[in-house]
């Protein structure tokens, strides 16, 4: 007996995709632990002023240990998604949360094991680089796998507001807990609850633990997402470049879900051609405030231009972040993690080269400058030879 024509043509990966319930628990729960990410991430940059007075750092010794950080997170991009393809992305993430959670817990202990504060300190942050440099290609490589592709796009962008979350979350409480507590508290406050949700996940989410059965009718996994969204959405804070990208993250997802989703009356749209809109929007319009930023010296307008920069590099989630997965459901990871270093490694060249320009001209100007013409480079390139067609050996490959 012959197979209908529909399952015929079916790509085999889709049996392994999340149902809907699946997706929406994993959706919350993954945006938990990106903030947990950012809140372990920026736990040193809130803390260094505090520490450099009990230990004694200079400004260029507190650099040393805030930029160690990237000489870690540049190392393991490649890596992580390579065995985010390979064994599973999100054991990957599991393992990486828990030893990051201890490391950022254990913080304080490792400041006080002897008198090279310095040396300790800029270890550790290397370590927790090393760590967290495997996170986003793991996630890319577990979300180009599980999740459909008419729903990447939000669910990519949905996960990766944590990263403005994290922010927020430890930049208001962790003010309070300096004040209150002293830096340590800090530290103890983000690994542990790293730590928390590394047991949640492992216990309650279906694929982890020691129940690995698919829920029947997705009870146990409405169940998970009923407990992980109230705790994802729960957080708050006023920091206000990182607020600009969330208010504006959901008209990103919702313009791309819209362009190649389920809406009858706005389907006919390429999905590259979707992704270059995104890439627009994040890149080319996000460049022309950071030029106005440059050539104003009125303070509220200045707030205007970073807040509306920043704010618009959110639709780079529905652009290129998710073109990785168009291009190569199958080594999603990998491919993101060789973007990815390239990211880290220019953010690393920025620092040094920004200063330079600060000490040579003696104006911000030139700054703003280059990340606007950098920008627009990048927008070119990818208008240019941005593709969206599958090239990996999948059986499903079609033209996107």
């Amino acid at each position: 007996m012959q197979p209908p024509p529909d399952e015929a043509r079916r790509d085999p990966a889709e049996d392994t995709q999340w149902s809907r319930p699946e997706c929406q628990a994993w959706t919350g729960t993954l945006l938990l632990g990106t903030c947990l990410l950012y809140c372990a991430r920026v736990s040193m940059p809130v803390c260094t002023v505090s520490m450099s007075q009990d230990f004694g750092w200079n400004k260029k010794e507190a650099g040393i240990v805030l930029s160690s950080f990237f000489w870690g997170y540049c190392l393991t991009q490649i890596v992580g998604g390579h065995l985010g393809d390979r064994v599973g992305g999100e054991k990957v993430i599991l393992l990486s949360a828990s030893a990051w959670g201890l490391i950022t817990a254990a913080t304080p202990l490792l400041a006080h094991l002897g008198s090279a504060h310095l040396v300790f300190m800029t270890f550790s942050r290397i370590l927790t680089g090393l760590l967290q440099g495997v996170y986003f290609p793991a996630l890319t490589s577990l979300l180009s796998q599980k999740v459909r592709e008419s729903e990447r796009a939000f669910t990519y962008s949905t996960v990766g507001a944590g990263s403005q979350f994290g922010t927020l979350v430890t930049g208001a409480v962790g003010s309070l807990l300096l004040d209150w507590y002293g830096w340590q508290s800090v530290f103890y406050l983000s690994g542990g609850l790293t730590l928390l949700w590394v047991c949640y996940v492992y216990r309650s989410l279906p694929g982890l633990g020691h129940s690995g059965a698919r829920p029947a009718d997705g009870q146990e996994t409405q169940g998970a997402l009923e407990t992980a969204l109230p705790e994802a959405f729960c957080l708050g804070g006023h920091l206000l470049s990182a607020l600009s990208g969330l208010l504006l993250l959901h008209p990103a997802v919702l313009a791309a879900d819209l362009l190649q989703g389920d809406f009858p009356q706005l389907q006919g749209y390429r999905t590259i051609a979707v992704r270059k809109f995104m890439q627009v929007m994040g890149l080319g319009l996000s460049s022309v405030f950071a030029l106005c930023l440059g050539h104003t010296s009125s303070f509220c307008k200045s707030v205007f231009f970073a807040s509306a920069s920043i704010g618009l590099q959110t639709f780079n989630h529905s652009g290129i972040s998710v073109n990785i997965q168009d291009l190569a459901p199958s080594c999603a990871g990998v491919l993101f993690g060789v973007a990815n270093t390239a990211g880290a490694l220019a953010g690393v060249v920025g620092v040094g080269l920004g200063g330079y320009l600060i000490e040579t001209t003696g104006s911000w100007t030139s700054v703003f400058n280059l990340v606007a013409a950098i920008s627009s480079l990048g927008l070119c390139a990818f208008l240019m030879f941005g593709k969206a067609q599958r090239v990996d050996l999948s059986p499903g490959r079609e033209d996107l």
